[in-house]
């Protein structure tokens, strides 16, 4: 009996730098978790856009011999997936719109992990972690969303 409160006693301080480490790290502010996740996966598609662009022809026999996306044709779904990847990661990178354009990426990552490239499930479970957060908790405080709000619905 004396020994199990003798060693209760000493994990106490244990248990309290524990419970102190815990709360310091639970106060790290959720809107910077926000913007690095933001131009985190906005670097991705825009990276990947840009590849798309720079070399056209290239895309279009990868579309075409590599990429096969169902019920479009290899030019149809190269030119969606280039405009997708730009287009929404400029807005998630600056917190425009950014719910809305989660949606388009987080529909060619199931195409590019169901048709492509399955393999690559870790990578594509990790960018679709990173947009789904973003969706559900949305782009944080330092966004334009955040600035915008107030002049599209009202209140703070």
């Amino acid at each position: 009996m004396i020994s199990a409160m003798s060693t209760e006693i000493s994990r106490a301080p244990v248990r309290s730098l524990i419970d102190d480490l815990r709360s310091r790290l639970e106060r790290f502010p959720l809107a910077l978790l926000q913007l690095v996740f933001r131009f985190s996966i906005a670097s991705v598609f825009w990276k990947s856009g840009q590849s798309k662009i720079a070399s056209w022809d290239t895309t279009i026999l990868l579309f075409t011999n590599e990429y096969h996306v169902p019920l479009l044709s290899p030019q149809s779904a190269a030119a969606l997936s280039a405009s997708f990847e730009l287009g929404c990661s400029v807005l998630i990178a600056f917190g425009l719109l950014t719910r809305l354009a989660t949606l388009p990426l987080l529909g060619m990552i199931f195409v590019i992990q169901a048709f492509v490239y399955p393999e690559n499930w870790v990578e594509h479970l990790t960018w679709a972690t990173m947009l789904l957060f973003l969706l559900t908790r949305g782009p944080g405080a330092i966004s334009l969303d955040r600035l915008i709000r107030p002049w599209l619905v009202g209140g703070r």
